[in-house]
């Protein structure tokens, strides 16, 4: 539910073109809907902005479209993360209209139409590597579904620097940069002393046995000398598009 969409059954209400009966009706999944294994907060919207996300990790496929369900009947859309191939082809099957990033494992279903992007510029996601890929694109979409304009830059990771370099221009003209990165972590940093706008750095477990499943990256980042470097959580693309979205739109 949507302030947009409570002022529209309000309005409807008052002019007649709903019975009280109606919008009771519509109201009665309102706030929280009791799924049994689920409780969807459809107040969410209200007070933060945008509707619950589905972390699919943990839950049955059945689940997963039961949730979905009840948010794309309340709102008309919805956004799942780190969905594996079942619930990919499942949540397909119900909503033939959503999008399947596999890479970044996430279902979009966009509200139609999709409401043009908000917020006071371009949100930049930077990956090190190719293998960085996944955190990366699941940080895009979640940016793109949060109603933010987005860019991409990767594979510019610090072996080949000058490949960062040359894209000065992109850089400098982002409101927010995530930057994805595993092995050393040293890449946020080096963004972090080219740009004047927040980074928020996210470490990945890309990399060989010392990299400790992307500890050795986290403690690099939160040991980054550049300014203006704030990090989050191993592999969380989400966490990072989440943050990075409230700074683009101000709340």
């Amino acid at each position: 539910m949507s302030d947009r969409w409570l002022v529209e059954l309000l309005a409807a209400l008052e002019r007649g073109d709903v019975s009280a009966a109606q919008a009771l009706e519509q109201l009665g999944r309102f706030p929280v809907e009791d799924l049994s294994y689920a409780n969807v907060d459809h107040l969410r919207p209200l007070i933060q902005g945008f509707h619950e996300v589905v972390f699919a990790e943990g839950k049955t496929v059945e689940q997963v479209v039961g949730i979905c369900e009840s948010l794309e009947r309340q709102s008309g859309t919805f956004l799942v993360t780190r969905a594996d191939a079942a619930t990919q082809q499942a949540v397909l099957h119900s909503f033939l209209r959503a999008e399947v990033n596999v890479l970044a494992r996430t279902i979009y279903l966009a509200p139609d139409p999709e409401p043009k992007p908000t917020g006071r510029g371009t949100i930049l996601v930077v990956s090190a590597g190719t293998s960085d890929l996944p955190v990366a694109e699941e940080a895009a979409v979640v940016c793109r579904a949060l109603r933010n304009r987005v860019e991409t830059l990767y594979d510019v990771g610090v072996a080949g620097i000058h490949r960062l370099l040359r894209h000065s221009d992109v850089l400098q003209g982002a409101a927010v940069v995530i930057v994805a990165a595993g092995m050393d972590g040293a890449l946020p940093s080096v963004v972090g002393g080219l740009v004047k706008v927040p980074v928020i750095a996210v470490p990945t477990s890309v990399g060989y046995g010392a990299a400790f499943g992307g500890v050795s990256a986290l403690l690099a980042m939160l040991n980054s000398c550049a300014s203006g470097v704030t990090v989050v959580n191993i592999d969380n693309g989400f966490g990072a598009a989440a943050a990075a979205s409230r700074i683009n739109q101000g709340t």
